[in-house]
């Protein structure tokens, strides 16, 4: 008769004795199950995009949505910005804006930076395709051309009110060639927008440039060759490799000129501070909520603007759809 011994080590093979025996820990036994290995590698992909975006994320929310929703709910109220006590007044900031005359017409103003930001685009889309061809000096242009952008929007307002001042550079100039009543750039309201305009146009020309430069350098140089190779001017060459290669970059230059141009605040408010008819809706909006201590008003026509920026980036976006462009 035969008696079999039990063994202590058997079913403990994570024990030291198991160790001792060679028995390997299940834990350090890679994984040799397809699925499960799958399903463990989907898990942590699915969670690397959110550990990577987790921190913009949430500084995203914290100093940009969460704002907007407090700027939403005082639009809604009577709040000076002060006093722990506001009112729900509902839509009366709304209507406020909508239908008294000095708050929408300051709307009126922005009309001039919008024909300007147009200007503004055709003299940068005109030099940076001029630079991107082989120009003697080119790189000289290029810094010249985006100096301006470098510069403080404060410091431009008090260069060019020097420059505009009665008596100052401008007239200056005018007088030598023999103007010797020039108009008031600033002081008469026909005027001083158009003025304000123009100095918006060259500050921000700069930055436009920068962006067509670097969507035309970025076409394949061999497109140009075969252009060349098949006989084709600088025009054709501008028309039907150009302009096709560039086409998101002068709808995103449209979008940044359309709110821009309603957001315009510096230069007028340096120049001017809003007097002679050149306020526009961010110095109204501004002078609302500091000056008149209307923090709810103010907060409604934020509101307003932000709309109507988003509404017309929909309507341009509709009309002028992103699109795949091939040229190769």
């Amino acid at each position: 008769m035969t008696t079999t011994k039990s063994n202590p080590l058997r079913g403990a093979p994570g024990t030291a004795f198991a160790r001792l025996r060679g028995v390997p820990d299940p834990s350090a036994i890679p994984d040799r199950d397809p699925s499960r290995r799958r399903l463990r590698l989907r898990n942590r992909s699915r969670l690397t995009p959110w550990l990577y975006s987790g921190a913009a994320l949430l500084l995203l929310i914290t100093f940009t949505y969460i704002p907007v929703a407090n700027m939403i709910g005082y639009s809604f109220t009577n709040w000076d910005g002060l006093s722990r006590d506001r009112e729900f007044v509902g839509l009366d900031n709304y209507i406020k804006v909508f239908t008294d005359p000095r708050y929408w017409q300051v709307f009126l103003v922005s009309l001039y930076y919008f024909v300007a930001s147009f200007v503004q685009i055709a003299i940068a889309l005109y030099f940076a395709t001029i630079l991107s061809f082989n120009v003697r000096f080119k790189n000289f242009f290029k810094g010249v051309l985006f100096f301006p952008y470098l510069l403080n929007g404060v410091a431009v307002g008090f260069v060019f009110l020097y420059l505009f001042q009665p008596g100052g550079t401008l007239d200056t100039v005018l007088g030598i060639l023999g103007v010797q009543d020039p108009p008031h750039w600033l002081g008469d309201p026909n005027i001083a927008n158009y003025s304000l305009a123009s100095t918006s146009v060259w500050r921000f020309t700069g930055l436009t440039f920068v962006l067509f430069l670097g969507a035309i350098q970025s076409i394949p140089g061999e497109l140009y060759e075969a252009a060349e190779i098949d006989g084709a001017n600088r025009w054709q060459q501008f028309r039907f490799i150009i302009a096709p290669g560039i086409k998101r970059i002068i709808s995103l230059s449209f979008i940044l000129a359309i709110s821009g141009s309603l957001s315009v605040f510096e230069i007028p408010f340096v120049m001017t501070n809003g007097a002679n008819g050149t306020s526009t809706f961010v110095i109204k909006t501004i002078q609302t909520a500091f000056n008149f201590q209307r923090v709810g008003l103010a907060s409604a026509m934020a509101v307003v603007l932000l709309a109507i920026v988003l509404i017309v980036t929909w309507i341009q976006r509709r009309i002028v759809p992103d699109e795949d462009v091939n040229l190769s």
